[in-house]
């Protein structure tokens, strides 16, 4: 297990899991929690699995650290990916809770190496299908 400047834990299946869908790309997302002091994979959505799908993931009152890996088509017509990272910390989660995401944040996104798109979102109107196209062009 890696070990985090906050204290946090990261468990191995994390970056694992990251490296499937990166390398691989079996799996469309993956949602990360923190239990225990580490940060342990929480969901992971199949290749076939939709926006809409990975967002209606998120629960409404808990903050995750999320991984999505967003196909697009750019102007040229061109076929591409990015992966992105979600930090969600809905404004109805405790204030607790929002604070050991925060400070655990950087440290997790570094062990994922091919991060390409940060976003961090309170509310599901900051993650809109549009501003993730937005971000990717």
């Amino acid at each position: 297990m890696a070990n985090s400047a906050s204290g946090m834990a990261v468990h191995d299946d994390c970056k694992l899991k990251f490296l499937e869908l990166k390398a691989k790309r079996i799996y469309r997302f993956i949602t990360f929690k923190i239990e225990d002091q580490q940060v342990v994979v929480d969901k992971i959505g199949t290749p076939e699995a939709s926006y809409d799908d990975f967002a209606a993931s998120l629960p409404a009152d808990e903050c995750r650290y999320a991984v999505f890996d967003f196909d697009f088509t750019t102007d040229e017509n061109c076929q591409k990916s990015k992966i992105f990272f979600i930090a969600w910390a809905p404004d109805t989660s405790k204030i607790r809770n929002k604070m050991v995401y925060a400070s655990s944040k950087d440290r997790f996104k570094r062990e994922l190496d091919g991060i390409q798109v940060e976003l961090q979102a309170t509310d599901p109107s900051e993650m809109s299908l549009d501003i993730v196209k937005s971000r990717a062009l």
